[in-house]
C-alpha cells in the first residue's frame, strides 16, 4: 500500500502544486488502527483530496514507494563520493575513463543488483 504521504504529493504535482508537509499539508495518525489521514490542507487554490481521489495513485505511488526503498539501498551501497572519485581518478591514470573502468564496474553491479520499477 502506497504511502499516504505519496499520494498527497502525487496529487499535487498532478495539479500543478506542491505538498508541502508542517506548513500545508497536515497528516497525523491516532494510533487507532485507522491508519493515517490529512488532518489540515491549506494547498493554495487545490481542494483537500477525497478518499477516492487519492486511491487513484495508489499504483503510482507503489511504484514512487519501491523506487525510492530501491535509491536509499543504491545510496548505501555506492560508497562515499570520496571513495568513487578516488576509483575515478585511477580508471583515469589507468586510461580507462570509460566502461572498463572500476568505478563503472561497481556502479553497474549496484544497479543492476537494485533494479528500479
Amino acid at each position: 500500500m502506497a504511502n499516504l504521504s505519496t499520494k498527497v504529493k502525487l496529487y499535487c504535482e498532478a495539479n500543478g502544486k506542491t505538498a508541502i508537509f508542517q506548513e500545508n499539508v497536515f497528516l497525523q495518525n491516532d494510533n487507532d488502527g485507522k491508519g493515517s489521514y490529512i488532518a489540515k490542507w491549506s494547498v493554495d487554490g487545490l481542494a483537500k483530496p477525497s478518499d477516492s481521489q487519492l486511491a487513484s495513485y495508489e499504483t503510482s505511488g507503489n511504484t514512487k514507494d519501491s523506487n525510492n526503498v530501491i535509491r536509499d539501498k543504491r545510496k548505501a551501497e555506492y560508497g562515499s563520493i570520496g571513495d568513487q572519485l578516488d576509483l575515478l581518478y585511477k580508471d583515469m591514470v589507468a586510461g580507462k575513463g570509460d566502461s572498463t573502468g572500476e568505478w563503472f564496474k561497481a556502479i553497474k553491479k549496484v544497479k543492476d543488483d537494485n533494479p528500479k520499477e
